[in-house]
This record gives structure tokens, C-alpha cells and sequence, in this order.
């Protein structure tokens, strides 16, 4: 699992980089709150723990920007402000816990792995041979990874839970995506044919006039 960690303080970041390294998580650790947005709009994480006050981009900017356009990473707040009206406010841009400095490590693995068994975020999924995780936007074919976007991942795991059943473009799109930004049929047509070009058997079959038909050989 992929975290990002902003913390501006170089030796708590450095405390708690190894510590969630030693429990196995990968970890990129930023200082600047500008460059770790930039890397979440490049690279895809699992979770993130954020610190409010670093330079540039506060995190409270930080999670209102990623909420508001559907980024839905859970999110961690770990910062000194501890009063009622800074907790409530990171709670209402969408952060799914608020961890007070100071704090004990393992308090934070602790919360850590609440979210992970929340979120599911280590789900597989095994079909033909093949390994997909859900939450981490991944499927893993012959021990090759293959990273997709979110969108992809919810559209393939909706078809996977409902194997053998026609579905329609508009079934999809009211179980996939948010009544704010409803795709087009072209669109949902795109990401089939994304995720067809992912595997070497076809599993997706065109229903003429009806929808899509996920089939595990």
C-alpha cells in the first residue's frame, strides 16, 4: 500500500517514513504542500496523511481541492492544531481521521489500519488466473502489474460482481459515478475498450441494443 506523508518538520517526517516503512508501507514524503499536490495529480496513492501547516498549499487547501474534484483518497490529518473548530473543519473538507501532535506511533499505525479494513483497501479479487485490488486501482496478470485509473477500477469491479449479467451504460453510470458528473454512453463505451485492451481473452461481450456482458472463461 502507497501512502504520502506531508509533514515539513524534517525529523518527524524522517520518525515517521522509517516507522511506516518498517510496517511495510511504501512511502513518498513531501515538505511542500504545492509539490504534494502536484505528485497526487501525477502518481496514485492509497492514503494520504497530511500535515495543515507546510509551505505553499496549507492541507486543509490541499484535501478541499481533491474533494472537489471527486479524488476520494482517504486522508489523514496529523497536525498541532487541536482545537474543536480546526478538527470540525478538516472533517467537513472530507478527512477521514484527525491524529493531534503529539502523538504515538503506534496510535498511528493504529488508525492506519482502521481505514485500510474500512475502506477495504487490500481487497483481491481472483478470476481466471488473474489478481485484482480494487482500491489500489491494480490487476495483476502472470505476476506483471498493471496500474489503471479509478474510474477503470470501479467500472471492472461492478462488471466482476456481476458476472453474466447484461448491463447497460446507464446501470453503470448510476452505480459507478456521482449524480455531478454523469459521463456520456461514449465514454463508458471507452473504458470498455480500455480494460478489453488490459487482457488477452476477451471478457467483455456487446449486447446489441442492450449493454456489455462480463464473462469469466
Amino acid at each position: 500500500m502507497k501512502i504520502l506523508l506531508l509533514e515539513d518538520d524534517v525529523i518527524l517526517q524522517e520518525i515517521i517514513e522509517e516507522f511506516l516503512r518498517e510496517n511495510g508501507y511504501r512511502v513518498e514524503s513531501f515538505y511542500d504542500g504545492e509539490k504534494a499536490l502536484d505528485a497526487i495529480g501525477t502518481d496514485r496513492y492509497d492514503m494520504l496523511l497530511l500535515d495543515v501547516n507546510v509551505p505553499n498549499i496549507d492541507g486543509f487547501e490541499i484535501l478541499s481541492y481533491l474533494r472537489e474534484i471527486g479524488n476520494t483518497t482517504p486522508a489523514i490529518y496529523i497536525t498541532s492544531l487541536a482545537g474543536i473548530d480546526d478538527l470540525k473543519k478538516g472533517f467537513d473538507l472530507g478527512a477521514d481521521d484527525y491524529l493531534k501532535k503529539p502523538f504515538e506511533l503506534e496510535e498511528l499505525r493504529a488508525r492506519i489500519e482502521h481505514i485500510v479494513r474500512l475502506y477495504r483497501l487490500q481487497e483481491e479479487i481472483e478470476f481466471d488466473g488473474m489478481k485484482f485490488i480494487p482500491k489500489a486501482h491494480q490487476i495483476i496478470i502472470e505476476d506483471q502489474l498493471i496500474e489503471m485509473r479509478q474510474k477503470e477500477a470501479q467500472v471492472l469491479e461492478y462488471f466482476i460482481r456481476n458476472t453474466g449479467k447484461i448491463i447497460s451504460c446507464d446501470e453503470i453510470i448510476e452505480n459507478v459515478w456521482s449524480d455531478d458528473s454523469m459521463p456520456t454512453h461514449a465514454t463508458i463505451r471507452t473504458y470498455i475498450k480500455n480494460l478489453r485492451k488490459m487482457f488477452t481473452k476477451e471478457y467483455f461481450d456487446n449486447i446489441k441494443g442492450e449493454g456489455y456482458r462480463f464473462n469469466i472463461l
